[in-house]
């Protein structure tokens, strides 16, 4: 019979903390408040930019390796990334400049002028 109690009394307890916990949960997740705010979602079509007048600059103290890269954007951009690839490769960097006119520094980069066989470069409006 005291083992008959000491299972119900066991009981109560769980049943009381997985009410006291729930409780809990809801009064912390009705508490929280979002502001409005608009969300959507569309379609669109994703032109890509064309680049141009592309010109590498070499570094000074060993002309083996790339100092920057400047190009022209046919259209705005407010960022935008060059990489230096050697087909394993690709050295990123952050480009300075705009809306249509970006030099990157390459200064660094792990791809040689001698390696270097490909030019990527990554932009946003």
């Amino acid at each position: 019979m005291n083992m008959l109690l000491k299972y119900r009394y066991r009981i109560l307890v769980l049943v009381v903390l997985i009410i006291a916990l729930g409780t809990a949960s809801y009064g912390f997740a009705a508490g929280n408040t979002v502001p409005a705010g608009v969300a959507g979602e569309g379609m669109g079509v994703i032109s890509g930019y064309t680049v141009s007048s592309v010109v590498y600059a070499l570094d000074g103290s060993d002309p083996t390796q790339f100092a920057s890269v400047a190009f022209t954007l046919d259209a705005n951009a407010s960022d935008a990334y060059a990489g230096i690839g050697n087909g394993g490769t690709i050295f990123w960097a952050s480009c300075a400049g705009g809306p249509t006119n970006f030099t990157c520094n390459l200064s660094g980069s792990t791809v040689s002028v001698a390696g270097a066989i490909e030019l990527h470069v990554s932009s946003v409006q």
